[in-house]
């Protein structure tokens, strides 16, 4: 695995399997095919074109003139490939279960075409017992033995969408196999093309790995949102307490209240780790009163639409609300699981009219609708009842909003922060103008 493989398949190519794979191509000495089920992306690829923020058409296409990336739906080239990385999604169903759908498709598809001597690792963020349980299984039936015939082991993604610090490369990468002769063949493969590989004990602990780094997250916003909430009621700035908070050298880490989360990894990986515990007749308190608080923010933010329209005695109901920005977070262009459609949701339920604007989403899909962001004219600003600053992107001209805003509620902090605003001329923490 660190010097003989010769081709690496890749199923999925969205913000996790893309990346793998131009990072593997470029450095790893390695031929890359990619897999995925929508034809558009595959063809997109092989046209030397990026869907991902992250890629460059040029980082692509060069790979691909070179004959060292291609993409395609045909699963039964998994056959041509000696290590197989599965990057597919693994979202929430309503009732906020896993959905592990993906992860079996995949999982039959490479089984299908699994050969003695390959490596298969599953990156796809889920549950503790997942690759043991689910993929396993499926393999096996195939006759062959995972750590003996073929290499079976759990890798989690940790791309940050928008980090140009922190990127596949240089982003240490746990991995874990169902035995460890699976943990020897995957860390000599990463190592290839990955700085540093961090090797665990088992598939188990690098799952449950992947689920504590979010849900640290999650905990520790879900406390920055709460104290939001207390600070609010006692008309204290939060802004100004966490910033004061921040100045101690040992002992504090800074973590930021908001609309509420978004993206496919805190809002939803805390969840699988519920789930599991459910199953094992263990409640997950911390985890699930996180998750009860950061999903209120969005009323919290709505609330304070009404207090500054109440301010200029006008109805909810009727009036025009400006978002601006509804990515799950700056300067990227992914709106999964975002906060601000909850927000568009509760005050078009109030009747108001909702006109959003955001450079990265010039559409928006959501139950059989379609938004389109507008113009960021002066005229669409001042004619807003109310503009509310959901994502903090940096091209925004935060002056300009604060100038000709009748209203203007901002969730990230981010006139202040910008000196838009001076300091103590705001109205409040969340309401800066109206």
């Amino acid at each position: 695995m660190s010097s003989d493989i010769a081709t690496f398949g890749v199923i999925g190519l969205g913000y996790v399997g893309l990346p793998l794979s131009v990072e593997s191509a470029s450095s790893g000495g390695l031929k890359v095919i990619g897999f995925d089920v929508n034809q558009g992306v595959v063809d997109g690829v092989n046209a030397g074109r990026s869907h991902i923020r992250d890629l460059t058409d040029a980082q692509v296409g060069d790979l691909v003139s070179a004959g060292k990336l291609e993409a395609t739906t045909d699963m039964s080239r998994l056959a041509e490939c000696d290590a197989i990385s599965i990057c597919v999604p693994t979202p929430l169903a309503k009732t906020r279960d896993p959905d592990v759908s993906y992860v079996i498709a995949a999982s039959e598809a490479v089984a299908a075409a699994l050969r003695p001597g390959q490596l298969i690792v599953l990156e796809s963020t889920t549950y503790p017992g997942t690759t043991r349980d689910i993929m396993q299984p499926r393999l096996e039936k195939t006759g062959l033995v995972a750590g003996k015939d073929f290499h079976l082991c759990f890798s989690p993604e940790r791309v940050d969408p928008g980090n140009e610090t922190w990127t596949t490369r240089n982003t240490p990468k746990v991995i874990g196999g169902v035995t460890q002769a699976c943990s020897d063949a995957g860390t000599a493969f990463y190592e290839r093309f990955i700085e540093v590989v961090v090797r665990v004990s088992s598939t188990e602990a690098a799952e449950l790995t992947k689920i504590l780094e979010n849900t640290f997250r999650a905990v520790n916003i879900g406390l920055a949102n709460e104290v939001a909430l207390i600070a609010d009621r006692l008309n204290v700035d939060v802004w100004e307490v966490i910033e004061a908070a921040a100045t101690k050298p040992f002992g504090f880490m800074k973590f930021t209240p908001g609309p509420g989360l978004g993206g496919h990894c805190i809002p939803v990986d805390p969840h699988y780790l519920s789930w599991k515990m459910r199953t094992l007749n263990y409640k997950t308190r911390f985890i699930d009163l996180a998750s009860e608080i950061n999903a209120e923010m969005p009323v919290f933010v709505v609330d304070k639409v009404r207090e500054v329209l109440n301010r200029a005695k006008r109805p909810v109901n009727g009036s025009k609300v400006l978002l601006l920005g509804i990515a799950y977070k700056r300067d990227v262009n992914d709106v999964r699981e975002s906060p601000a459609l909850d927000v568009m949701k509760l005050l078009e339920g109030d009747g108001a009219s909702i006109v959003y604007h955001d450079p990265y989403v010039p559409q928006w899909h959501e139950d059989g609708n379609v938004h389109e962001s507008q113009e960021l004219t002066d005229e669409l600003l001042s004619g807003a009842d109310a503009v509310v600053i959901v994502t903090d992107h940096t091209d925004f001209d935060y002056a300009r909003i604060v100038e000709l805003s009748t209203a203007l509620v901002d969730t990230r902090h981010a006139a202040v922060r910008a000196g838009a605003i001076p300091g103590g001329d705001a109205v409040g923490a969340w309401i800066v103008k109206g």
